[in-house]
């Protein structure tokens, strides 16, 4: 499992409960398969709900979205983020190593 699709798949949840589909999309590029992964995984370990609303068709309509455990993993994600923005390689500058331009 790709650790950085997995934080991609809480940070779209974070801005909204989305479907399978639009998930899919505002993902990128990610097959069913390992987005389908990538939930189960998720909603095991109680970061994401999985809530279906019966319909008349098949398939049923399924949205998917962060529980309060998951909307606490956001200031992680935010925590790594600036770091990564310091610290990370920068192709235009070469490699920093000490966070500064």
């Amino acid at each position: 499992m790709r650790q950085f699709t997995l934080f991609q798949v809480i940070t779209q949840l974070y801005y909204s409960r989305q479907r399978f589909n639009q998930l899919r999309r505002n993902v990128g590029d990610i097959s069913v398969k390992s987005l389908i992964d990538i939930l189960k995984h998720l909603e095991q370990l109680q970061i994401v709900n999985r809530e279906v609303y019966p319909t008349p068709t098949i398939p049923e309509s399924v949205e998917y979205s962060l529980t309060e455990k998951g909307k606490e993993y956001r200031k992680v994600l935010l925590q790594m983020r600036e770091w990564g923005e310091k610290w990370m390689f920068d192709s235009e500058v070469g490699d920093r190593t000490n966070g500064e331009r």
